[in-house]
């Protein structure tokens, strides 16, 4: 461990001490949001990020020291470890390089190599290789042996060439250049495989393409890889040739004479057959890595601002599935997102009595809903009709029917339909179809939207670039880490939190969270964190890494429902009895929290981070780091592709930023594609540094494709 943690710091550029903190903390089961939190002095103040690296290096050193451990223990079993090689594999500290020492000795099926040598043709070899051979063709005769297969002199040459040949492709320094060579000078050419024009048009980018695997973008490579899994590409990865075997004559054939002949001969066939095969598989699965994480990067930040959307809060809220022929399902959930009552209304081409009628009797019935369940905003999901809906909405006389203004808000419905064919969507509303589910998931959005988004795969949710055909699991602990880490910034209510919401607070898991819930449906509410004790399984370390993450709205106590965690209580009430009065008044009266002198507080548990962090808790507790909602209205006249026409300047909303550009809601149900090169007048590397999801923007159409479904925008027209 103690080698891990000097790697890392000098990796990551962090002291040594900090790093080693932070992975003693791990190993005690400590969570990443409770270490940044609340564990500020021990790691000298490492964010998620630096946390979140130092666990996964130290994950990976940990494997690459089980492979170094079981090639050790296959070396020693068959008696092939010697000083120098056990020291060669102790010192190395990447896993090519440990692979590229144990290659000459893995255990390998028969290859022409071996059966070279099971012809006794190892020692001619031998002979060539160092050049020890005047005239091979005379050398090699002494080796014919027709029971073993060696019938001439030029038989026993080519065998050894084949060893040659393994010599050559095994050597650890070869592969080391060689691999620089691959890395700095290969070219990703893509051609069309014949006959594949019209079923693989949607890859006609790539029908002929070639570029340097050293600046060929992440998206770029996934797309290619797509066009081969599915048929329609063929791929090459690989330096100029002559690159390559430049190398191996200089290393192996640079002297004169029939010998060397020999060996470049050989060193040739072991680059075409053995090393570059080698190589492009090495090189492939590297850039496909590189792609992963880069395609894994967009995808999870994207995630991130969705879950960080602003929420509107709890209020009473009206929510709209809107839809043409069969109608725009309707639901009324109170200020705690529970459902009072759904139905279904017409105003578009209703299928009741159509036309005005019907839109004058939906009218009539949003009004009604709005006033029995004092409606303080509608959320319409941007589907089929929601544009037409919209209009519909706006339209309404609000205060002629005695209303006050009421906020319509348009919802990104992506994942709704996912939600609620779901499980947990069963579980909620069993009594009740999908379709109300919906509406029902719609309208939770808009009042919290992380609540609601963790109960669907993130997937699903039409954010990010190829994640599909990212590496699953990777990409699925980094979304677990990006949830984890936006639903503890954000704090859960204890008391009105789903299981699905709860199972991502620090220290608990979806079992203790479905034991809170159980708990909490036995008992009544919470009254205070000190109660989380009695929870089942609920143990003084998930206690520990919990309690400063639930919020209990008025409790008894007024710090459970902050940030401030239970080690800390005596400390504020330490504060409280200083200034000479309660924790109430240090949280409502600003000026007793100016007097307090934090450096008096300070000792061996509690610095000046921690000290900070209490002080501007008690001022806001319990704040939201999220921003206000701030909706978005569509430019009227607007609904469908056929409605935009060039050079109309709209306001829109990012739905999804990519490596190449983001791509933009305008209210016709295709988002439009701002590329990186239209979005400054600036050159912008990564768009992600310039927009961000749920951004709203002003953008100008470009070009419209109306057969493709292509909308062109720019944000610098």
């Amino acid at each position: 461990m103690t080698e891990h943690i000097e790697q890392i710091a000098n990796e990551l550029k962090v002291p040594e001490s900090r790093v080693r903190a932070t992975a003693a903390l791990l190993s005690e089961g400590a969570t990443i949001p409770f270490i940044a939190r609340y564990r500020k002095e021990v790691t000298g103040e490492l964010d998620e990020v630096v946390i979140a690296q130092i666990r996964d290096r130290l994950a990976q050193l940990q494997e690459l020291d089980k492979r170094r451990a079981a090639i050790l223990e296959s070396l020693t079993e068959r008696n092939l470890l010697t000083d120098e090689l056990k020291s060669k594999i102790e010192k190395s500290t990447a896993l090519s390089e440990l692979e590229d020492i144990y290659l000459p000795f893995r255990i390998k099926r028969k290859t022409r190599a071996t059966a070279a040598k099971e012809k006794g043709l190892e020692p001619l070899a031998e002979k060539i290789f160092k050049g020890q051979s005047k005239t091979p063709i005379v050398d090699a005769a002494q080796f014919i042996n027709e029971e073993k297969g060696v019938a001439t002199a030029e038989d026993a040459i080519a065998g050894a060439r084949d060893i040659i040949a393994e010599w050559i492709s095994e050597d650890q320094n070869t592969r080391k250049e060689m691999r620089k060579i691959w890395t700095t000078r290969s070219s990703f050419a893509s051609i069309l495989i014949k006959g594949k024009e019209t079923e693989g048009a949607k890859f006609k980018d790539y029908f002929e393409w070639t570029e340097a695997v050293s600046t060929i973008p992440s998206h770029r490579i996934l797309a290619m890889l797509r066009g081969e899994a599915e048929g329609f590409l063929k791929l090459k990865i690989a330096p100029p040739e002559d690159d390559a075997l430049d190398l191996l004559e200089d290393r192996f054939a640079s002297e004169k004479g029939l010998s060397y002949d020999e060996v470049f001969i050989a060193a040739q066939d072991s680059y075409k057959r053995l090393l570059a095969p080698s190589m492009e598989t090495e090189l492939r699965a590297l850039l496909k890595l590189k792609a992963d994480e880069a395609a894994i990067e967009v995808f999870v930040r994207n995630v991130r601002e969705l879950l960080m959307a602003p929420p509107l809060g709890q209020k009473a809220v009206l929510a709209l599935d809107p839809g043409f022929r069969t109608g725009c399902k309707v639901v009324c959930l109170n200020a705690q997102g529970a459902l009072l009552h759904n139905d279904v209304i017409y105003p578009l081409f209703g299928s009741e009595s159509g036309g005005n009628a019907s839109a004058a009797k939906a009218e009539q019935k949003v009004v009604e809903l709005c006033k029995k369940f004092n409606v303080e905003a509608i959320a319409l999901g941007n589907g089929t009709a929601s544009r037409e809906t919209e209009a519909f909405l706006r339209a309404i006389d609000y205060a002629k029917a005695g209303l006050p203004a009421i906020p319509i808000v348009m919802v990104n419905e992506s994942g709704a339909s996912i939600y609620s064919a779901s499980e947990i969507a069963r579980e909620e509303f069993g009594n009740y179809d999908i379709t109300v589910r919906g509406a029902v998931s719609i309208g939770r959005r808009l009042m919290d939207p992380l609540a609601e988004l963790v109960k669907i795969d993130p997937k699903s949710i039409g954010v990010g670039q190829y994640q599909h055909d990212v590496d699953q699991s990777a990409l699925q602990k980094s979304l677990d880490d990006t949830v984890v880490s936006c639903v503890n910034a954000v704090g859960v209510e204890l008391n009105t939190a789903s299981k699905q919401l709860l199972s991502y607070v620090s220290g608990l898991g979806p079992q203790i969270a479905a034991n809170i819930v159980k708990y909490r449906e036995e008992n009544g509410p919470f009254a205070g964190r000190e109660q989380l004790k009695k929870v089942a399984r609920l143990g003084p370390k998930a206690y520990e890494q919990c309690a400063g993450f639930l919020r209990i709205r008025d409790a008894k106590n007024a710090l459970d429902s902050s940030s401030v965690h239970p080690e800390r209580y005596g400390l504020v009430k330490k504060m409280a009895t200083d200034m000479g009065c309660s924790v109430g008044d240090l949280i409502t009266n600003d000026s007793i929290r100016k007097q307090i002198n934090v450096e008096k507080y300070v000792d061996n548990e509690v610095g000046l981070p921690t000290l900070k962090d209490i002080l501007a808790e008690l001022e806001k507790p319990g704040r939201d780091p999220r921003s206000q909602l701030e909706p978005l209205k569509f430019a009227d006249g607007v609904h469908t592709i056929n409605d935009l026409r060039d050079g109309m300047k709209l306001p829109g909303i990012i739905t999804n930023v990519t490596a190449f550009g983001a791509f933009v809601d305008i209210g016709v149900h295709q988002d439009g594609l701002v590329h990186v090169s239209e979005m400054a007048d600036r050159f912008i590397k990564d768009p992600s540094t310039f927009v961000k999801v749920n951004q709203q923007v002003q953008v100008t159409v470009m070009e419209v494709d109306i057969n493709r479904k292509r909308i062109a925008l720019s944000m610098k027209r």
